[in-house]
């Protein structure tokens, strides 16, 4: 039979899980920052809800492909070389 938990025990589990979700979310932050700056969509002077119209639009693609059970990660254009930008000039690669 397992011991029975105190109130303490359950709180600082409590806020050890709280810690790793916050680790977890500033993890994920930055690891879709650095994409945002490597493929030059930082640089953009883009509307907060146009860039979550855009990321809402990726996530439905790489979805959609999980559903099914294959990435959809091969229908994305090619990443530019190395020191490329990504600039608005290159125009939309939707089509």
């Amino acid at each position: 039979m397992a011991a029975k938990s105190s109130i303490a025990d359950i709180d600082a589990q409590i806020d050890r899980l709280r810690e790793r979700r916050r680790m977890l979310i500033v993890k994920s932050a930055e690891r879709f920052a650095r994409a945002a700056i490597r493929s030059g969509l930082a640089e953009l002077e883009l509307a907060d809800d146009e860039i979550e119209r855009i990321v809402e639009e990726v996530a439905a693609r790489f979805r959609k492909g999980q559903n099914n059970g294959v990435s959809d990660a091969a229908g994305l254009p090619p990443r530019p070389a190395t020191g490329g930008t990504g600039t608005a000039a290159e125009g939309s690669h939707d089509g």
